[in-house]
């Protein structure tokens, strides 16, 4: 059991970036002083927290991308609450991004070429050609089901809070449905995936690439 969790906690890193903490402390911020002190100050919140975390990346000399990106976002949701005037429009771009990857998502699937074949083929390198298989397609495409389910109810939700103009509520609802969750989803495709390969009795990967016969072994870690 104990490998096992090893195992998986292998895998989330390879596929989670270094960007958790830029998207995620700036929308808390935003609540927070939003609800205590108004929107203004939220905003200068939200901002000021955006270019500390950049100046520590820099200081430590990590990967500056990530603090730029963070920032450009925070930047983009301030400029939309300063000009409507409405603390929920700083989840303006936080609901465009999940209804986008939503219509990705269901567009994969429509063109049985499902997302998450395409997310493991970018962030694993793997063959193209093993992913499109009959024997290991459907686990790809079934994870992608989850994903897209997933998608959905968070895109819902967002929606009825931004109507509410409940910002501290949208604040929470993507700090929880961010990360947490998403982690979770991660875990449970990565399990789920690779049980269904093992069903599937297709070749794992490196059997393909050796063009190996059957009886194939399979994918044993990694999906």
């Amino acid at each position: 059991m104990k490998d096992k969790l090893q195992e998986i906690w292998e895998e989330l890193k390879s596929v989670l970036s270094g960007s958790t903490i830029d998207t995620v402390l700036p929308p808390i911020a935003f609540g927070v002083v939003n609800a205590l002190f108004g929107l203004t100050a939220a905003v200068g919140a939200a901002v000021g927290l955006a270019l500390l975390l950049g100046v520590l990346r820099l200081i430590r000399k990590q990967s500056w991308q990530y603090a730029l990106a963070g920032l450009l976002a925070v930047a983009l949701a301030s400029g939309l609450t300063l000009l409507t005037r409405n603390a929920a429009s700083y989840f303006i771009p936080a609901i465009i991004s999940s209804a986008l990857l939503l219509l990705i998502a269901l567009g994969s699937i429509l063109l049985g070429k499902p997302l998450a074949a395409w997310a493991s083929h970018l962030t694993r390198g793997w063959p193209l050609a093993w992913f499109w298989r009959e024997d290991v397609k459907p686990a790809y495409m079934e994870v992608t089901w989850l994903w897209t389910i997933f998608f959905a109810i968070r895109l819902v939700l967002q929606i009825i809070l931004f109507q509410q103009g409940a910002a501290g509520g949208l604040a929470w609802a993507n700090t929880l449905l961010g990360w947490p969750v998403t982690i979770l989803v991660l875990v449970l495709s990565y399990i789920y995936g690779i049980w269904r390969l093992h069903k599937l009795g297709g070749p794992g990967v490196e059997e393909f690439e050796a063009g190996a016969d059957a009886p194939w072994k399979g994918q044993t870690r990694g999906f």
